[in-house]
């Protein structure tokens, strides 16, 4: 018995934090699986998140594309806004700001 307690005792501890929820054996069919590498600060952090808001990866990770998704559709609204407005030179605008007394 004390045997097994040095063994168990000896062994390097592992303090990572664990999300509570796990994947769900009943996924919706609209959902699709996929392999995503994380930088391993990045997932660390994901997990503290998961953790203490008591959400999924999963969850998380598909906020974050609609979130950035969403700014794509405002991006190209305002692309296609301003398309019809002319292109300016960078070099014409450097010299603007020159002339202007700005450089």
């Amino acid at each position: 018995m004390a045997r097994a307690y040095a063994t168990l005792h000896s062994l390097p501890r592992r303090l990572d934090v664990m999300a509570t929820k796990r994947h769900d054996s009943n996924m919706k069919a609209t959902q699709k699986r996929a392999t995503v590498y994380f930088d391993a600060h990045l997932h660390r952090a994901l997990r503290v998140k998961a953790a203490v808001t008591e959400r999924s990866l999963s969850e998380l990770v598909n906020a974050a594309v609609r979130q950035s998704m969403a700014e794509d559709v405002e991006d190209l609204a305002a692309f296609k806004e301003r398309s019809e407005e002319p292109n300016l030179a960078f070099e014409a605008v450097l010299k603007d700001m020159r002339q202007r007394g700005k450089l």
